[in-house]
């Protein structure tokens, strides 16, 4: 494949395209599209290079939440102490159950995750309802502060704020993807007895990708936190456990865009069509299967050769016949 430019150029291209949509598209759907994108690529990165499907998703998202929320309501006002309280959050609880989620493979990895969504579902709503006001969430909007530079209590300040982190974090990841680790990542997947031979292990590999992946999750959760200034239960519900694993597929499994891709049709989708009908997850049900039977590439997936041949186009040069030149 030939490659017209270094590959942080086209982070930089993807985002500016974005920052520049903000002329025509409302501000609020281009937020969502951002942390809803942050949220997804940690999903996409488990499934597409380590080969875990993870229903639990939500868990991660609700800890770094309420991470952040706890510190707005209780303790501080400033949100980038919130957003940094809300990613260690998801860190540390990672890393306590990782060890144990990671021995696990394929359907009893994804219910385990589920069952912890549900758990801390139950935990917020019920168990410590006097901390988390159940039902009825956290509200903290007017305890954020005011701050320097980029007042994350203002959408468009958010919005740049959101823009800068969702390049970083895209940078990280498709820094992974061309070193080591990435391709210990894949080989965990694909070949796990090549992987030992080569004197890794699949299970250090594996835990480390799935602490960065849902300390990826807790700080979108986080973002999600000081952009709403409220926080509630809902969530963490078990009956959104599916939606990173839809977007993820709809953009492309493993592709370094396709969760944001997949985030920007889902959620353009989800508010056009539900102004129509109330049951808009019909036609997201049936674009799914129309990609799965297409070739399970996504809306990324099957985009990219394209647009490479369009833009990254080379003319080569005309191969010269070996036979003509040949000695008699």
């Amino acid at each position: 494949m030939i490659k017209a430019f270094k590959w942080w150029w086209g982070i930089v291209l993807a985002f500016s395209l974005l920052g520049l949509s903000r002329a025509f598209l409302p501000l609020a759907f281009l937020n969502e599209v951002i942390i809803f994108s942050i949220y997804t690529i940690g999903c996409s990165f488990l499934l597409g290079r380590v080969g875990f499907i993870s229903f639990g998703q939500p868990a991660y998202l609700a800890v770094g939440a309420y991470g952040t929320a706890f510190y707005l309501f209780y303790f501080g006002t400033n949100p980038y102490v919130g957003l940094l309280v809300g990613v260690l959050s998801g860190l540390i609880v990672s890393g306590i159950v990782g060890p144990l989620f990671v021995k696990l493979r394929s359907d009893y990895f994804a219910l385990v995750n589920l069952a912890l969504a549900v758990i801390i579902f139950y935990l917020m709503q019920k168990v410590l309802a006097d901390i988390t006001k159940g039902d009825n969430g956290l509200w903290f909007l007017t305890n954020i502060a005011s701050t320097p530079v980029l007042d994350l209590g203002k959408p468009s300040h958010f919005f740049i704020f959101a823009l800068l982190v969702a390049m970083a974090v895209w940078a990280f990841y498709k820094y992974l993807d061309d070193s080591i680790f990435g391709a210990c990542c894949l080989a965990t997947k694909i070949n796990e007895d090549k992987l030992k031979f080569l004197g890794y292990s699949n299970y250090s590999v594996r835990l480390l990708a799935f602490i960065m992946a849902n300390t990826t999750t807790a700080l979108a959760g986080a973002m999600y936190a000081v952009y709403l200034g409220f926080v509630s239960p809902e969530m963490s519900s078990p009956h959104r456990a599916p939606d990173p694993v839809v977007v993820t597929i709809l953009g492309g499994v493993g592709t370094l865009y396709g969760p944001l891709v997949g985030a920007f049709a889902y959620t353009g989708m989800k508010d056009a069509i539900s102004k129509l009908i109330g049951n808009w997850e019909l036609f997201i049900g049936f674009l799914l299967v129309f990609i799965m039977l297409a070739g399970e590439k996504g809306i990324w997936g099957t985009l990219q050769p394209h647009l490479e041949k369009l833009f990254f186009w080379k003319k080569r040069k005309p191969e010269t016949d070996s036979s003509a030149k040949a000695p008699r």
